[in-house]
């Protein structure tokens, strides 16, 4: 429980509005449906810029949602999904694919239709979902931390103003 709980302690301690740290939460989210794994991190800066969201958020949003532990989920769900929107059957029944191949020699046109197109086409309802229920969780927790942060540290100097100073003799 120690790396989530300190991945959670991390965004609640980050200096920014609510707004922007939710919102870059969010970003991170929404990327990490995508089937486009090595650059998660540059769409959720991207997009955490456009909506004036906190980057390093955006960064812990992609790294806790999207690791080698849900990839597998994610894939399944976003190709199951896709497929269902596209209204196709599985275009691959009989064939194989190499994906190592592919990849090795770059032909992504090959692997567009048959992969990417359902996978992307199927991350966009989930990504919306979660992104969005999470940006409202970040945001109310963002805001009731930093409100006790607030009161507790006017308390802590209120006290600490009220004690009388000690007379020099």
């Amino acid at each position: 429980m120690r790396p989530p709980r300190y991945l959670v302690m991390r965004v609640l301690r980050l200096r920014a509005s609510p707004h922007a740290v939710a919102m870059g939460v969010a970003a991170g989210i929404f990327v990490s449906w995508t089937p486009f794994i090595g650059v998660h991190f540059i769409m959720a800066f991207v997009l955490s810029y456009l909506f004036s969201g906190n980057m390093v958020a955006a960064a812990l949003g992609c790294a806790a949602f999207g690791n080698p532990l849900t990839y597998p989920f994610i894939w399944g769900t976003t190709w199951e999904i896709g497929h269902l929107l596209l209204s196709r059957k599985d275009t691959l029944q009989g064939h194989s694919l190499d994906l190592a191949q592919l990849f090795h020699e770059l032909r992504f046109t090959e692997l567009w239709r048959p992969v990417l197109e359902p996978m992307l086409i199927g991350s966009i309802p989930p990504a919306l979902v979660t992104s969005v229920i999470l940006y409202f969780a970040t945001f109310y927790t963002v805001k009731g931390f930093q409100g006790r942060r607030r009161a507790h540290l006017l308390e802590r100097a209120r006290l600490r103003l009220s004690v009388p100073m000690q007379e020099t003799v």
